[in-house]
């Protein structure tokens, strides 16, 4: 699908889709149009149930006096309330009606609006953002498909009078995009084709970009002494590997921040085997891997000016006559021990030594992980906010911040000696489970927390009931998600760039 700006004209084909605020008030070139169409489109929101609020729309057909095929009235809400996610929506929202009509093209008109706080060329941009992010589709594997299947729109021009300004702004937005839709696009793909060696092949991409990439494969982690990391990758024929990736587009002398990626290419639960019904959706359990992958992407597409580090810990977790079994002792790379109870509680197990190895390297003042980590995240949260656990208030609540700014909420959730007692073991110096069903999530975070040092701010995002969507919305196509690609990037901007 093509995005462009161009300067306002009547198309002589294709759709029109222009905003009204709340209230039904229209917006300069709606009232333009309406009046070049004698009045058909006030007609015809009077007529109709459209007050103009935000996510209405109303489809208006032939037109008379416009050569358009139809105009697409889209709801704005009211002008002062209008913040990026409302507008990035509105993008989204267009392509799917679109696509829902048969369109091929769209032309969408942006005006300056008294009472916002965004120019109208900062709007369309935003609104060029939407419309690309929900106009993804993970089809590479499709050979067969109906016509009225396969999406219809493949050019979306915003006509303004500051449409140079607009295409500037969209530009470092678009490489946001391309960040978030190699995310998508790994966290999709089955695990037969998606595995750490193939992971890494992909990251190896990003070397055009700047970014420098470091790889260790099971001999250089026996080394390092990762016995915990390489426990949950033993019982597979597919090799683990630890992905660096580095960009510095900082001063030499700021430390990095770091991005920690769980990264489980499949997870069966190993010994401790997972039940069959919905073991499928197991090939997105590196999905904390992808938003790293995916943000390293995003940062050096557009060249931003600080220094990360992003770490993918890569293993496939399989049973076998090589895995570890429960109550195996192994020795991670800070030299604690730990009493493997369950096999299937193994992404803190590669995150561990993913964490020690990136303080111990790149000395990092702050570290973030990212994980499908926990179902009982799913239990308390749902499947529209992240679970947040953190050391640090401060940067607890930078990160909230962000993913309220972008519509990825995150919820932060507790951390106590007494969670962490659950840990204690008689046979070494942790075990990997608590002693009970109950604050999972919790537990787990107290268990990475135990990896972290005392000098290092850190935060765990459990991502697991996000990373998947099983509809659509405005923004996301059903699938994968993406969800933190978007909140770190402005994390990064709003903390590490101005």
């Amino acid at each position: 699908m093509k995005i462009s700006f161009s300067a306002p004209s009547l198309p002589k084909s294709g759709a029109i889709a222009v905003g009204v605020l709340d209230d039904r008030k229209l917006t300069p070139s709606a009232a333009e149009l309406d009046k070049t169409a004698g009045g058909a489109l006030s007609r015809a929101i009077k007529a109709s149930r459209f007050k103009g609020k935000k996510g209405q729309h109303l489809e208006v057909l032939a037109v008379a006096g416009l050569e358009a095929s139809r105009v697409l009235l889209f709801g704005m809400g009211k002008a002062e309330e209008l913040g990026d996610t409302d507008l990035d929506e509105v993008g989204g929202s267009i392509v799917a009606k679109m696509n829902e009509a048969g369109e091929k093209e769209v032309a969408v008109y942006v005006d300056e609006i008294k009472g916002t706080a965004k120019t109208s060329a900062e709007r369309a941009a935003r609104h060029a953002f939407g419309a690309r992010l929900r106009g993804y589709r993970f089809d590479r594997h499709k050979t067969k498909e109906e016509a009225d299947s396969k999406p219809s729109l493949s050019k979306v021009t915003f006509m303004l009078e500051d449409h140079a300004d607009a295409k500037k702004a969209y530009k470092p937005l678009d490489k946001v995009t391309e960040g978030v839709f190699l995310t998508r696009d790994v966290v999709s793909e089955p695990a037969n084709l998606m595995y750490p060696e193939t992971f890494v092949n992909e990251a190896k991409k990003l070397e055009k970009l700047g970014v420098e990439l470091e790889v260790l494969d099971e001999k250089d982690m026996k080394k390092l002494g990762m016995g915990s990391l390489l426990c949950v990758s033993q019982g597979s024929e597919r090799p683990p590997r630890l992905l660096i990736m580095r960009w510095k587009g900082g001063k030499g002398k700021d430390a990095p921040v770091a991005f920690v990626g769980k990264g489980v290419t499949f997870d069966t639960g190993g010994i401790s085997l997972k039940p069959a019904a919905g073991m499928e959706d197991m090939k997105w359990d590196m999905a904390g891997a992808g938003v790293v992958l995916g943000l390293m992407k995003a940062l050096a597409g557009r060249k931003a000016k600080m220094n990360a580090v992003g770490v993918c810990g890569l293993v496939e977790n399989m049973p076998s006559g090589k895995a570890t079994r429960p109550g195996d002792i192994v020795k991670s790379m800070s030299g604690q021990t730990i009493e493997v109870l369950n096999t299937d509680a193994e992404g803190r197990l590669v995150l561990a030594d993913a964490l020690w190895y990136v303080q111990e390297t790149d000395k990092p003042n702050v570290v973030i992980d990212l994980a499908t980590l926990t179902g009982a995240i799913i239990v308390a949260l749902g499947s529209e906010t992240a679970g947040l656990f953190s050391n640090s208030d401060e940067l607890a609540g930078r990160l909230t911040d962000a993913g309220k700014a972008v519509g990825e909420p995150i919820w932060r959730l507790p951390l106590g000696e007494t969670y962490d007692k659950q840990l204690d073991c008689d046979a070494a110096d942790m075990k990997n489970i608590g002693g009970n069903r109950e604050a999972g999530s919790i537990v787990a975070a107290q268990f990475l927390q135990r990896f972290i040092k005392k000098d290092v701010e850190w935060a765990h995002l459990d991502i697991a009931g996000v990373t998947w969507s099983k509809k659509d919305k405005p923004t996301v196509p059903k699938g994968s998600t993406a969800f933190g690609v978007r909140l770190l990037e402005r994390f990064v901007t709003e903390n590490y760039e101005n």
